[in-house]
């Protein structure tokens, strides 16, 4: 089976785009593009954690809940949060109510800003662990590089940062290009990621 597939516009697009509309949009205009905003890497990285035991589509379908709920998830606020926050978001019918996630997500978020405080910024830190490869394995669900920086996120403190859960995140902030090789998509965000200035460099 091919992992491409014409899509509305006879554009080939990714296979697994065609699983549900909503995922159409989602190739289309963020999965693979290179992101260097901290609080779009955070809301990613939780939301991977959210999503886990689950499928992206539950997940994308509560997205803008999840951000209210979250204070748009910057985590120099969800850092404060406190039990009766917790209470709050458990009773919270348009999120995924689980204690351990979400209990992961405000942790996470203390962990974030003492990574901020020595790293620079997370952007810094999450791109000086690019893999190096020409990407388009989308099938692949780990890499090297995503078992290493979810061994260094769990040092440093990190939770629900597994090297699936780490290596999705990789390819949805465009840390690797795993458009298929014949995906339209595969060559913009390919530009894309050439013109893209790496925090740090």
């Amino acid at each position: 089976m091919s992992d491409t597939i014409a899509g509305p516009d006879g554009q080939l697009r990714c296979r697994w785009c065609a699983a549900t509309p909503e995922y159409l949009a989602y190739h289309d205009d963020e999965w693979g593009r290179p992101v260097a905003d901290d609080r779009r890497l955070f809301e990613k990285l939780c939301l991977e954690g959210f999503q886990s035991g689950l499928s992206w589509r539950t997940i994308l379908a509560k997205r803008e809940n999840f951000r209210r709920a979250f204070d748009g998830f910057d985590f120099d606020v969800v850092a404060r949060y406190t039990e009766r926050d917790v209470r709050r978001l458990l009773a919270d019918e348009g999120i995924v109510r689980h204690r351990g996630k979400i209990e992961a997500t405000i942790h996470n978020a203390r962990q974030a800003r003492a990574m901020v405080a020595a790293e620079g910024s997370l952007a810094a830190y999450f791109w000086r662990h690019e893999p190096r490869g020409a990407g388009g394995t989308a099938s692949v669900s780990t890499s090297d590089e995503s078992i290493a920086l979810s061994k260094d996120l769990k040092r440093r403190g990190w939770k629900f940062v597994g090297p699936t859960t780490v290596y999705a995140f990789m390819q949805a902030m465009g840390l690797v290009n795993d458009h298929a090789n014949a995906c339209a998509w595969r060559v913009r965000v390919a530009a894309e990621r050439r013109k893209f200035k790496r925090p740090g460099d």
